[in-house]
């Protein structure tokens, strides 16, 4: 879990770093560094299960709205081609850069979900 904390840990600031010139850096940059806080923090064996459920739950729900509310991912799942997401870096369309956000969520909800099942079954071990 070390390595995996570790890797996420950097992966996690890299993505908060590259925020700055995003539309929305106020909202991404928390984002990614609250992630990359629980993964530091799993590094040195502690694991604030709490804290994992409430960044799993904000993340669920901001995932939710991005889906079922703005609509441009579900635009692309039922119109667009999967290539049209890695085709170029630049997002001229609406539904590229919200379909990559709700890609980035998930892969926040999975690896704090990780962390918090590890954390869960450390308290019950004895």
């Amino acid at each position: 879990m070390k390595i995996f904390n570790i890797l996420f840990c950097i992966l996690f600031l890299v993505s908060a770093a590259l925020q700055y010139n995003d539309e929305d850096p106020y909202l991404w940059i928390p984002i990614y560094v609250y992630a990359a806080w629980l993964c530091y923090l799993a590094i040195g064996k502690r694991y604030p299960t709490k804290a994992y459920l409430l960044g799993i739950g904000v993340y669920a729900i901001y995932a939710i709205y991005l889906l079922f509310f703005r609509h441009e991912v579900l635009y692309w799942f039922q119109h667009e081609h999967t290539s049209a997401l890695v085709q170029s870096m630049k997002a001229d369309k609406p539904w590229i850069e919200e379909t990559r956000e709700v890609g980035g969520l998930l892969i926040l909800i999975i690896v704090l979900s990780i962390n918090w099942l590890s954390a869960k079954k450390r308290q019950v071990a004895p």
